[in-house]
């Protein structure tokens, strides 16, 4: 039973990095169900007076998004291999960062919570790998620290 416990970590690692590299079709292709999202997203950041901020070339554009859930795929299975255990809390720290975000964006703004009709499923599926983010950085937490710390020092210099 200990053993198989052990690998809670790796399933909600695999189903997280599944999650997310799903996601890259869409955003990596400009779908419509992307340009709809982040265009909506826009044009609430225009009615702030930060138009652009969600637009193709905007600092949070679904390309910058893409490309975060791609580098937190790769971390969180590299992760399985126990030489690089340490990236996997590093991928589950950059996948709460992103799923905070989407979350939050889903919550607080005119997206809501169920922008492409689907039933609010990319909602709850946000929720779903923000709360395995959280299980994870909790379960690695030791290993996360350890690599920002050692960071920190590199930084520092």
């Amino acid at each position: 039973m200990k053993k198989l416990i052990g690998f809670i970590p790796h399933i909600l690692a695999v189903i997280c990095s599944l999650v997310f590299l799903d996601s890259l079709r869409f955003k990596f292709t400009n779908h419509p169900n992307t340009q709809e999202i982040f265009g909506r997203l826009d044009g609430w950041a225009d009615s702030l007076g930060a138009g652009g901020l969600f637009a193709q070339t905007g600092l949070f554009s679904q390309y910058t998004i893409g490309a975060a859930e791609l580098v937190a795929s790769a971390l969180l299975l590299l992760g399985l291999l126990p030489a690089f255990r340490r990236f996997q809390g590093l991928g589950a720290l950059i996948g709460l960062g992103v799923m905070s975000g989407a979350i939050s964006f889903h919550l607080f703004t005119p997206l809501g919570i169920d922008p492409n009709n689907d039933g609010g499923g990319l909602f709850m599926m946000a929720c779903f790998v923000w709360l395995s983010c959280i299980v994870i950085l909790v379960w690695r937490r030791k290993l996360v620290l350890a690599a920002l710390c050692g960071i920190w020092r590199a930084i520092k210099g």
